[in-house]
């Protein structure tokens, strides 16, 4: 499958940064938000970018190898945190109401049928994927499928007019899928050792981690360490991942932002990445999570993220909790006034 996505045109860099220069403030002085604004106006291709209807997208999706042990919870509890966010009682439904961000579900791959439901896109592949211990996690057409779908997904957000979008995420034992495709897209060269970077998920004790580490590496007997992304993803992905991935790579060929969340969301970003490396300047990366993987994703595409709060929970949290920082970014340097505008002496 091709993307047709460009990296942002850099000509207007140096006119962005002047503009940033002049505000009423040393040089620099806002930090980050300085180099966020210059992000999000090279990504509008516009000195002066604005938001318009920000939404967070969480797939889900259900993995064969859950029932194998490599997660602390059932797998029902997918669906079950569906209902919960159909019916607004999950975190990312209070961060998203009170940041007024607009939020879909998508059924990526859960195993339960939910019917026709407000807020709900049923994009189902499959009632799950197989059991990566025994078989490659999907076919290519179905991890084709996905990829097309999550496509779709962001164009016809962007075709309402949505510029920015968050991408969370659920699916009980989601976090050794990640873990899987960390390690073999990342590499143990560049840290990603499956040692060191799977974590404890929603709460594995001592034991259940080193059965959750043992199940990975007998995954990787079976099925090897592609380095090609959409052999990793065919082979231990979830369809919640890929969904995500192609939804990324079509919200940055729209020209998009991409607010990007935690652990299991940038595995799918670095699916995305391998295939489009245009794909990063588009991505605002909102938190570091606790996630032990979660550094070494960072580190591996070389960048930093807004925030460090300790966080584990999944959902798009972590991207919603971000918005201000976006918002605050766009708003100074289109409302601060420069030192020419408020007739303020510049330094010597």
């Amino acid at each position: 499958m091709n993307f047709a996505l460009t990296a942002p045109d850099d000509a207007l860099r140096a006119r962005l940064q002047q503009r940033i220069d002049r505000k009423t403030k040393p040089v620099g002085a806002l930090g980050r938000l300085e180099a966020l604004a210059l992000q999000i106006g090279l990504v509008q291709q516009t000195e002066t970018p604005a938001l318009h209807q920000p939404h967070i997208l969480v797939f889900a999706g259900d993995h064969g190898a859950a029932r194998a042990g490599v997660s602390a919870y059932p797998q029902d509890v997918t669906w079950q945190m569906v209902e919960n966010f159909l019916a607004g009682g999950a975190a990312i439904n209070v961060f998203c109401r009170q940041m007024e961000l607009g939020l879909t579900v998508v059924d990526a791959g859960v195993n339960h049928d939910f019917g026709k439901r407000p807020g709900l896109i049923d994009a189902k592949i499959a009632p799950g994927t197989a059991n990566y211990l025994e078989a490659p996690a999907m076919s290519a057409a179905e991890r084709d499928a996905a990829l097309a779908r999550g496509r779709e997904l962001a164009h016809a957000l962007a075709a309402n007019g949505c510029n920015a979008v968050g991408f969370g995420e659920m699916g009980i034992g989601n976090t050794a899928s990640a873990s899987l495709i960390t390690h073999c897209l990342v590499g143990e060269a560049k840290g990603a050792d499956l040692a060191t970077i799977t974590g404890r998920g929603t709460g594995l004790d001592d034991a259940g981690l080193a059965r959750k580490r043992a199940l990975l590496e007998q995954a990787l007997t079976r099925g090897g360490r592609p380095t090609d992304p959409l052999a990793v993803l065919a082979e231990y992905g979830g369809f919640e991942i890929a969904m995500m991935a192609g939804a990324m790579l079509g919200a940055a060929e729209k020209g998009m932002l991409l607010l990007i969340d935690g652990f299991i969301v940038s595995s799918a970003l670095l699916a995305a990445h391998a295939i489009a490396p245009q794909i990063l300047p588009y991505c605002v990366f909102a938190h570091r999570s606790r996630e032990p993987g979660h550094s070494v994703q960072l580190a591996a595409l070389g960048v930093e993220p807004l925030m460090e709060l300790d966080l584990r929970l999944g959902e798009g949290t972590g991207a919603a909790l971000a918005w201000p920082l976006v918002q605050a970014a766009v708003n100074f340097l289109n409302e601060m006034a420069s030192f020419e505008s408020a007739g303020v002496s510049d330094k010597a």
